[in-house]
């Protein structure tokens, strides 16, 4: 009777151990498609400073955070969550003094190792954001959308800040 209670104590500890391990090996291959996200990216114009800082926030979260300077003066800024939620990427961003400062999620709809494309046909505008990666140290934000019934697009070039 020892014998058994012995091997049942160590079938139950092996077990244990596997389902342990299963938790840690957890992969979040959704969320790893943006790992070129991650960083800092500039674009210097005459007329402004936009930055988007990219951090891993967690295993299945990565934050972002957006602003535009106008000389001193920031004259937008965004925060955004990028999160993996069972097998679904979702895009979560509030803008400041924007949709009584509410976030706007959208979702990965399609994606390629250069390219993320995330949607949310309810809302106003944009309807669509997507990055495209054209160099490690280049990327191409884009939104798209309708605006006043017309279709309409604003493209955020940036170099990856060394």
């Amino acid at each position: 009777m020892k014998k058994i209670f012995s091997i049942l104590i160590l079938a139950l500890a092996f077990a244990a151990c596997k389902n342990e391990t299963k938790e840690i090996s957890k992969t979040y291959s959704q969320l790893e498609k943006a790992n070129w996200f991650l960083g800092e990216w500039k674009n210097t114009t005459k007329e402004s400073d936009f930055t988007e800082n990219w951090t891993k926030k967690t295993d299945s979260s990565f934050v972002g955070k957006s602003f535009v300077l106008v000389g001193k003066d920031t004259v937008f800024n965004e925060n955004v969550v990028l999160e993996q939620k069972k097998d679904s990427l979702f895009y979560t961003v509030s803008v400041k003094d924007q949709d009584e400062s509410e976030s706007t999620s959208f979702y990965l709809t399609s994606s390629t190792g250069n390219q993320l494309v995330f949607e949310n046909p309810k809302h106003d505008f944009p309807n669509k954001i997507m990055y495209t990666k054209v160099t490690n140290d280049s990327i191409v934000a884009e939104i798209s959308g309708f605006q006043e019934g017309k279709e309409a697009k604003e493209s955020f070039p940036m170099k990856r800040k060394k």
